[in-house]
Order: structure tokens, then sequence, then C-alpha cells
């Protein structure tokens, strides 16, 4: 067995990466991709390593060269590589395809050794491995039989996204038999050059034998093992992510703020969303009018107010819907003059947003991260405070104040000109039934209240980022929707706050639902020794090691090894560097894959 890596094309989708280098010569996690793919090559006992290059070959070589590996390495340049594709450069290397059975592999793909591994050690003569396509990837689609053989190439002519559930992306590496490649492939290959000038793919070559011949090229579904192909610099950065080790990686993927459905089978245990709505019928009103809201302006701010306002059966002007509670958080914050107290750990957007100087921290310092409006009030009594930041359920503790005492809080501060914000993006996951504040009485009624809600969290809809802040203070409320932009949210954002009273009913369902899966999940976790389970009224939970490994570690392995991503707490303000994580509560099956993994490392 050898194998032959196709290096010769320029890769000008890399831009500055590939001014002065082949695409393969660029680093990904220190090392650059050819070196990656040989050293892995290098210890699979091949025959030699043929590599055929064409743009930068000499910088190319000269880097292989370097490696000083034990297996042969051979080198095929390919001199119209600007005018040709990779099938001109595979077919420039027949005389060792010719010779036995070879591997091929484009040098644009990173891959784990596992990957490889399991390609040689397959009986099938050709094989290739193949993934669910995402939308921003590029390369071969295919369609398989019910035995895994490739069935077709799907090309642009015949693409339907509709069928994307039964497409396949292809991973660029292909073994491929001797006898296979002297009987069928390379005429074939020939005779394209012949008709096209080596101008396509050398998988156009492999369609017409896909549908000549079938059952001849077998398909195996790539699911836990690591690879990504690199055709521009989002690839690089997803790339980066995913192959980095230990720390790093962590520390890579907590950068990101989200956006990982672009890495498959991870389990997002960090970030916090609804598990159960919106539900399908809701989904499949908004698919129903994709095209219209992405072809149409959404409304300013004074429509979208009034929206948001009859869902919550408030005034309009009490109203300012933002994109997300971040964007709110951001104008309050940065137009509130005065000191700010603040209740420790918090929801650290809030105290970011604030020179360190106007903050007035209280640090809540019992075991169990418990307090009451009868400690704020005790601790704020002496401080000169202008507001006071209340996250409820709060972040990350989980605990909860009811509502008749933050109106009694709302009081108190009221008699001292003291305004009371009040966050409760997570009050919907409360099992103690009326705890919103965002009722016309309450608003009414109490003017130096000011409460903010993300949509996002508790309706499910994180990517459509919506959040509302309601106040009394009419005043206040016309500054900040001037201050945002008159467009600040999409037109399907909006869409979503015209149709979601229809599916009020299936919200408090998903609700139900939530509360029985949140109270079976933190029974289990209790059961873990090793963890100390904090009670919680939201979609998370927090929870304390008490095994002597660190909290850092822990989040270490379990995404390294489990491509599990929990919250570390370790860095948060107010939990003295302790060993503390935050879990999400997803479904039932979700939960238990984590409780399981908790139990293997710390049980």
């Amino acid at each position: 067995m050898q194998a032959v890596i196709l290096a010769a094309g320029m890769g000008r989708r890399l831009k500055e990466h590939t001014k002065d280098k082949t695409k393969c010569m660029v680093k990904v996690g220190g090392m650059t991709l050819i070196e990656r793919g040989l050293r892995i090559l290098d210890e699979e006992s091949l025959s030699r390593i043929v590599i055929v290059t064409g743009y930068q070959a000499e910088g190319l070589k000269a880097h292989v060269d370097s490696l000083a590996l034990k297996t042969p390495v051979v080198y095929v340049n390919n001199t119209e590589y600007e005018n040709s594709s990779n099938l001109y450069s595979l077919l420039l290397a027949r005389e060792y395809l010719e010779a036995e059975d070879t591997l091929v592999i484009e040098s644009d793909i990173i891959y784990e050794k596992a990957v490889v591994d399991r390609i040689l050690g397959a009986e099938d003569e050709c094989l290739t491995f193949v993934s669910k396509p995402k939308p921003w990837m590029d390369g071969s689609i295919v369609t398989l039989d019910k035995e895994g053989y490739i069935k077709d190439f799907i090309g642009a002519d015949n693409f339907e996204f509709k069928d994307m559930d039964s497409y396949y992306k292809t991973v660029s590496m292909y073994k491929l038999g001797r006898d296979y490649l002297n009987r069928i492939y390379l005429p074939l290959l020939a005779a394209y050059v012949q008709a096209w000038g080596g101008r396509t793919h050398y998988e156009s070559a492999l369609k017409v034998v896909a549908f000549k011949e079938q059952s001849v090229i077998k398909a195996v579904v790539l699911e836990t093992e690591k690879w990504y192909e690199i055709n521009d610099i989002q690839d690089m950065d997803i790339a980066e992510t995913i192959f980095a080790e230990g720390d790093e990686k962590l520390s890579r993927y907590m950068k990101r703020f989200g956006g990982y459905w672009r890495y498959e089978g991870m389990y997002d245990f960090c970030y916090l969303v609804n598990p159960f709505f919106p539900n399908q019928r809701f989904m499949d009103e908004m698919k129903a009018n994709f095209e219209t809201l992405i072809r149409e302006y959404p409304s300013g701010m004074a429509v979208n107010s009034l929206l948001a306002a009859k869902y919550f059966e408030l005034r309009p002007e009490q109203v300012c819907v933002g994109n997300g509670t971040a964007e709110l958080i951001k104008s309050l914050m940065e137009n509130f003059s005065g000191k700010l107290g603040l209740i420790y750990p918090t929801f650290e957007e809030y105290p970011h947003r604030k020179k360190k100087e106007q903050l007035i921290p209280y640090w809540v310092i019992n075991d169990d991260f418990t307090y009451t409006v009868d400690d704020i009030m005790n601790f704020y009594s002496d401080k000169d405070v202008d507001a006071i930041v209340l996250v409820n359920p709060d972040n990350p503790s989980g605990h909860f104040i009811l509502r008749d005492d933050i109106l009694r809080l709302e009081e108190w501060a009221r008699a001292r000109g003291i305004s009371i914000i009040v966050d409760e993006s997570f009050v919907d996951f409360a099992d103690i039934p009326e705890q919103t504040l965002l009722t016309q009485d309450i608003i009414d009624g109490h003017p130096k209240l000011i409460v903010l809600k993300s949509i996002s969290k508790s309706f499910g809809v994180p990517g459509l980022r919506l959040g509302i802040l309601a106040s009394a203070d009419a005043d206040m409320i016309a500054a900040m929707k001037k201050d945002v932009s008159i467009w600040n949210i999409n037109s399907f954002a909006e869409y979503y706050m015209q149709i979601i009273e229809k599916y009020k009913d299936d919200y408090e369902e998903a609700m139900r639902r939530f509360m029985q899966v949140r109270k079976r999940y933190l029974d289990k976790l209790s059961k873990i020794s090793a963890l100390k389970v904090f009670p919680s009224q939201a979609n998370y939970v927090m929870c304390r090691l008490e095994n002597g490994m660190s909290s850092r570690r822990l989040a270490d392995i379990m995404l390294n090894r489990y491509n599990i991503l929990i919250k570390d707490l370790s860095t948060k303000e107010g939990l003295n560097g302790g060993n503390y994580i935050r879990l999400s509560v997803k479904t039932d099956e979700e939960n238990d894959v984590v409780v399981k993994v908790l139990n293997e490392l710390l049980g």
C-alpha cells in the first residue's frame, strides 16, 4: 500500500495565508497540514508516499525533506497547476498508481490517526469516508445504496436541499485497489484529460464509474473520528479548535461564545436554552414564511415595541425590544450614571459594562450562596448606590427570590431613590407559579423597577437574538429606544413576536415537562458523592467538586475525551477560585450522557 497526496493547488481562498506557499503548508495548531498528515502516514508501514506538487513546489519539497521521514517520499510535479485540476495531478502519478493499492488524499484535509487506521484496516478494495454535510462545507456530495456503496455523485445541477437527509459529503480520502485502478479508473482518467484537458475534478470520473458499475466504492460514515477540510480562513479557525488539545481546546471553545452547531457531535452543556420549546408546529410556521422574511425589511422599534407589549400585556411606551438582553444591558449600563450595587457571583455582562470604581459589590459568603432581600437591604442601607442589580433566578447559583420579596425590596429602594434592576431571564423555569414581574400592575405600581428578560433563553430561540426591557420610566425607555438601532432585530425575530401568542399553551406544557426533567436530573447528580449540587430554579445547576479534582481539569477532560462542553466557574468572581461547574439542563437522554460521564470521572 502506498499513499498519493495531491498538493499542487494554489489555495486562493486562503488569501494571504497562501501568498508565498501552497495550501498544505498552512499551519493549524502550530504544525503544517502536510507535516501533520505525513507524520500519521509515516507510522503506517507504507511502501512510499507520492506527493504531486505544483504551486510553490520547491518550498513544499524542502519542508517535507526536512521532516526526515522513514517512509520513502517521491515527488511528481504538475507544471500546469494554474490551468488544471486535481484530476490532471492524479493522472501524472499514473506510473505509481499502476503499481499497487493506493491511498489517495487531498492535502487540504486535516485528520487524526484513527481515520487512516480505519481506512487501511478495512477489507474493502475500494473505500472512502463520508459524513453528514454541513451547509458551509465544500466538496463532493454523494448518495449511498442500502449496502453503503456510493450510488451517485450529486452535482450542482441535481442538488436539492429537500434531499439533504439522504446526502453525504466525501472526506477526500480514497483507498483504491490496484486492479480497480488499472482496469477501470486510470483509463477513465486518461479519457477525461483527453476530452477536457484536465480541468475537472478526479471525482467526476468516479461519478461515471458509480453510474456504470454499482457497488464499487464502499462509503463508511465517520462519526467520532476527527477531520476537517480547509478551504478558507473560517475553516482554519474551526480546524484550530477541533484539533486543539488540553486546556487550549477548552479556551478556544469558550472564546467562541456559541456557534457550536459547526462541531459535529458536541454536547453543549455550557450555554443555556429551553430544550422543549419551540415545538415542531411553531418551526413549521416559521419555515413556511422563510422567503418573505428573508427578503423583507423588519419593522422599526415602534412596531416591535407594540408586538412585545401585546404579548406581555404592557404598554408600548414601557417596553424596549433588544437584540438579545445583551444589547439592552449594554445600553442600560452605559447610560446609567452613578454607582451600581451587584450581588456576587453574578451574570458578568452587568459589571463588564461599568468601571470598577462604580461597582459596590455584595459578596455572598455563605456555603450555599443564598441570600434574602433583607440581607440586600441591610448591606446597602448605608451605601451610596443609584441602582441594585438582581439576577433572579441567579446565574450561576440558581438561587431564587419570590416575587413578593422583590416588590418589597423595590418599595424600600424607592424610598431611598434607588432603582432595582431585575433580570428575570430564567424566571419561567421556576416551579413556583406566577413569579414574573412583567405585568401591567407591577410595572405601573413600582416606578423604580426595571425588568429585563431574555426571550432567547426561556423560549429556546437564541438564534433570533431577542430580549425586552420594561419600566414605568417612560423617559428612560424613550432614551434607550434612541440609543439602539432602529432595525435592531431582524424580520424573523419580529415574526416570532407576531405569532408567539398562539403558542402560549404549548410553551406552558414545555415548561411543565422541563420541571420534571430537571428534578430527575438533579436527583441523579445528587447521587454522585464527589458533587455538591446546589438547588436551582433555572435551566442550569451549579455544582462543587469535592474530590480534589479542579473544575478546569474536569471541563478539560469532558471536552477532550467526551466532546461535552461544560461551564468551568473557577474564574467567576464571588466563587473565590473554588472548584465549581455549571451544567445546563437538557433532555433526559442528553442529561443521562453527562451523568454517566461524571460518574465515570468522579464516582
